[in-house]
């Protein structure tokens, strides 16, 4: 068995797998809590130490002792004991381990093989497709650069961590708002009432905009994501629209930025204080740091590659909208697969540190209700995104018997995992593809007209 191991030339050490299961029989109690949190089964390259490994796993589970003569019991239980080798291979085990004492040094070991083992699975499924003739280059880095990194967030957990350390980050965000001047500890969304709300779009938060259509979910975002770039300069906002193309995107940025009709800016009908309003604007945007993808069929983990390769200074992703996105995995249930997104949305945020904002779709059971404003559970194919999200925010129209209510859009915080929920109201101006504050919607800057 070992020549031919040997002959393989994979990366493993029989020894110190042998002495990670020889120290976990020697010193039971020391031994196989910390080893159970640091090796998987998967981590064992022979099989007969990987079926060892899983049984005292099992046993230590079931709260059962653990040395040689209960672990003999064990497998003889399961069926595996000749197969694994009986009781010669066992002392075996026991004779290789030198001493319980440097147990960790032989986890990590086996633990380092077990990550150059899976490294080599990965760039040799990269290497098979080169030479099977795949050409998609776009897809090949990308399908590299997940596994890379899947390998990378997989293998390098803190585990626990005592609470002093936690404190001591605790009170260093405390010292980032205080030289902050006491503003907001997350990107600001440049409307004053909502950042009081959610104490603006904060690191590792999943945060849904959800809404029936044509209610204004992407030019919401939009607003969202200019307002973020202009007040944070050195952020990169990184935008990934799976429905509208990113010229249209744009369009609607400049129409936003310069107040100019978006019909009248599609068909160039401009007047020239118009045109001039566009090209300050353009000059303005063009110095944002945000980047557009309008890939369709897209999947977390190819969002995820992209924004790595953003490098350094990643502030917000934007996706629109979940319901579009694939979760790579070919589910046949739908609310399943949604499930797995959201998930992943969730993991993406909270591995990359910044807040991932997602637009989603409500259900057409709003609409059929006589009170018209939204509720969690009108989410649309899965009940996972208001288990995942740490904040959902619903736009709607309020009710059409209040006075200019096609010019007002409410946006209910509805979950709020950083305080209380409640209403913030917008002023929408559809013409221009514009959200302002209540509070603002007078503003001077606004062309003659435009507040109406």
């Amino acid at each position: 068995m070992e020549s031919e191991l040997i002959g393989r030339k994979v990366p493993y050490s029989v020894v110190a797998e042998q002495s990670v299961l020889g120290a976990m029989l020697i010193d039971p109690l020391k031994c196989v809590p910390e080893i159970v949190s640091l090796l998987k089964a998967e981590d064992f390259y022979v099989p007969e130490n990987r079926t060892i490994f899983e049984t005292l796993f099992g046993m230590f589970n079931f709260n059962l002792p653990i040395d040689s003569v209960t672990l003999t019991n064990e497998l003889q239980r399961s069926g595996s004991f000749d197969e694994m080798g009986g009781q010669s291979y066992l002392a075996q085990i026991l004779s290789t381990t030198p001493t319980s004492a440097n147990f960790r040094e032989y986890a990590k070991i086996v633990k380092e093989k077990s990550i150059l083992r899976r490294l080599a699975e990965v760039t040799g499924d990269i290497y098979n497709k080169v030479m099977a003739g795949e050409s998609d280059v776009e897809s090949l880095i990308e399908s590299a650069e997940q596994g890379i990194y899947a390998l990378r967030y997989n293998s390098a957990g803190d585990g626990l961590v005592h609470i002093r350390s936690v404190i001591q980050s605790t009170y260093a965000h405390f010292e980032m708002v205080e030289k902050n001047g006491g503003k907001l500890p997350g990107l600001s969304s440049g409307f004053e009432s909502l950042d009081r709300v959610l104490t603006g779009l904060n690191n590792s938060d999943m945060l849904i905009v959800a809404a029936r259509p044509g209610v204004g979910k992407t030019s919401f975002v939009l607003n969202l994501a200019l307002n973020a770039s202009r007040n944070a300069p050195n952020k990169k906002v990184a935008i990934f629209s799976l429905e509208m193309g990113r010229e249209q995107l744009a369009m609607r940025l400049l129409s936003s930025q310069a107040l100019v009709e978006f019909k009248k800016l599609r068909t160039c009908s401009l007047e020239p204080e118009e045109w001039e309003r566009v090209a300050q604007s353009t000059q303005l945007i063009s110095g944002t740091q945000i980047y557009i993808d309008d890939t369709p069929d897209t999947t977390p983990g190819e969002i995820k590659a992209k924004c790595r390769r953003l490098g350094d200074g990643l502030g917000m992703i934007i996706i629109d909208y979940l319901q579009l996105l694939k979760s790579g995995k070919g589910l046949d249930n739908r609310v399943q697969e949604v499930a797995e997104i959201s998930r992943a949305l969730k993991i993406m945020a909270k591995e990359l540190n910044v807040p991932v904002l997602c637009c989603a779709q409500l259900s057409r059971s709003v609409e059929s209700r006589d009170d018209k404003r939204p509720r969690l559970s009108d989410l649309r194919d899965s009940g996972s995104i208001e288990q995942d999200a740490d904040i959902i925010m619903f736009l709607s129209h309020p009710d059409e018997m209040e006075p200019n209510y096609e010019n007002t859009v409410d946006c209910h915080v509805a979950k709020n995992r950083h305080g209380e929920t409640q209403k913030v109201s917008f002023h929408w101006i559809g013409k221009y593809y514009r959200f302002m504050s209540e509070e603002s919607r007078f503003d001077n800057a606004l062309p003659p007209g435009a507040g109406e």
